[in-house]
């Protein structure tokens, strides 16, 4: 192991046999939701939702509190192979001054519905790569946010960074615009599979524009890692993380990288051959959890590595961690407005998606209505399953009591045959059952999605599973 990382510990975890690797390495989804995006339908639109933000304006309680805000920005100026976001290749500037316009419009109609000013206590722009529009198309942007919403001045507002688009200059006008978290994606530093994924950035461009931001205060700093890309090993993901340990970051993000070449075409560009298997994946994770923890980062959960003091971190601790369709988040369960081209967003007791193409954006909004194209609006069934998934994904922990008498359910009546298929993972290491509760174990951890499955009705009779990644 490289020099720069202090020596892992022990592992507590004990070995993962290639018998449980190959029963619980299934396809199946990440939670950023749940239910998740592919169970919605077409048959909810533009009036489902109206109904649902009326019903919001209308709620005391709801209409005071803050909401938060995504918009999907989805242009790049080049393709990155392993991705599998909604994006638009393209080096013709104007597009981006057209989607602003539509952009106002859709702005303008969420008002309308969910009442003027609303407070807005979280931003995040994501993409695509929203550093793909100019400076002063930030500022337009901003600006329009600012006209439409009440913008908390201790909230979080973030912005996704593709670190070859941006400069000191542009770090400090991102600044001056509110923006206090950043995120860079890195991905890897090792050369060769920068080539292999179609993304070469130097490791001292990265450290650069950290430095940048950290002497403009920004309050956290975010770096997306991918693990699981083609000629990657265990010893060179090991130099990689020598090196963010090195940088860093108040936040590390690391996600398993998702082979998906039937789904998403630039996949098809990777040398599947080139791909480490299933156990160098599970070692390359177990290696990073122990360097990262090694050098003082806590492990949130599943992809997410935090500083003690940043408030993900203090947020895991409190047991106030949520996750939400951009990940782990420290902001209550609030609603989620989502502006954009496919953009996903969650009111009251709803989910919706905007059009995927910009034809379609478009011409919903050329009409005056707003670009839902799908949605789904939750039974009481599918409240409670969210309840449970999202505490397995966040603390790895649930307490059946407390569910029975928030969904006035017993537990273990109601999930009688989730707890005995549970009983494999309970053999196996995975998880700990009591007549009380639910904990998911240090080994268990690395199955955290296999384990939520179980309680994932919709799973339970799909026989189409492998539209997802995998969980290793």
């Amino acid at each position: 192991m490289p020099a720069a990382l202090a020596p892992a510990p022990a592992s507590t975890q004990s070995p993962i046999s290639a018998d449980v690797l190959a029963r619980f390495d299934v396809s199946g989804p990440r939670y950023t939701s749940y239910p998740t995006a592919d169970r919605f339908v077409e048959a909810f639109g533009p009036a489902d939702y109206g109904d649902a933000a009326r019903q919001r304006r209308l709620g005391i309680s709801a209409s005071k509190a803050p909401i938060s805000l995504y918009v999907h920005i989805p242009f790049c100026a080049s393709l990155c192979y392993y991705c599998a976001c909604n994006k638009i290749i393209t080096r013709h500037a104007s597009r981006a001054r057209e989607y602003l316009r539509y952009l106002e419009k859709e702005i303008a109609l969420q008002a309308a519905q969910l009442g003027s000013r609303m407070p807005v206590s979280q931003l995040h722009l994501g993409g695509g790569t929203p550093t793909f529009l100019s400076d002063d198309e930030l500022t337009e942007l901003m600006r329009m946010l600012r006209h439409a919403f009440s913008f908390a001045p201790d909230g979080e507002y973030s912005i996704e960074i593709d670190p070859r688009t941006v400069d000191a200059g542009r770090l400090a006008h991102l600044a001056r615009l509110g923006f206090n978290r950043l995120s860079f994606g890195v991905q890897d530093f090792d050369p060769a599979v920068q080539q292999a994924v179609h993304r070469i950035q130097p490791a001292q461009q990265v450290f650069d524009l950290v430095a940048s931001a950290r002497a403009l205060q920004f309050q956290s700093v975010n770096v997306d890692l991918i693990y699981g890309l083609p000629r990657q090993t265990a010893a060179s993901f090991d130099r990689t993380l020598a090196q963010i340990c090195e940088l860093r970051p108040d936040r590390i993000a690391l996600y398993a990288y998702a082979h998906l070449p039937e789904r998403f075409k630039p996949q098809r560009r990777i040398a599947t051959g080139e791909l480490p298997y299933a156990a160098t994946k599970v070692e390359m994770l177990s290696r990073s959890i122990r360097a990262l923890t090694a050098t003082g980062y806590v492990y949130i959960g599943m992809d997410h590595f935090a500083l003690p003091d940043d408030g993900l971190a203090v947020a895991k601790r409190q047991g106030r961690l949520h996750r939400n369709f951009q990940g782990y988040s420290t902001q209550p369960d609030c609603d989620l407005v989502a502006l954009g081209v496919s953009a996903i967003g969650r009111v009251g007791g709803t989910y919706s998606q905007n059009a995927k193409s910009l034809e379609d954006y478009y011409d919903h909004l050329d009409q005056g209505r707003l670009p839902v194209a799908r949605g789904l609006a939750l039974s009481r069934d599918d409240v409670l399953r969210r309840a449970v998934i999202m505490a397995i994904m966040c603390q790895g922990y649930v307490d059946f009591e407390s569910v029975g008498i928030a969904h006035l359910i017993n537990f273990s009546d109601y999930f009688a045959s989730e707890l005995g298929a549970l009983r494999q993972m309970e053999t196996d290491g995975l998880v700990r059952v009591t007549d009380r509760d639910l904990t998911v174990t240090d080994t268990g951890w690395f199955f955290v999605r296999a384990v939520a499955m179980v309680f994932d009705r919709y799973l339970q009779t799909d026989r189409k599973r492998a539209r997802f990644s995998r969980v290793i």
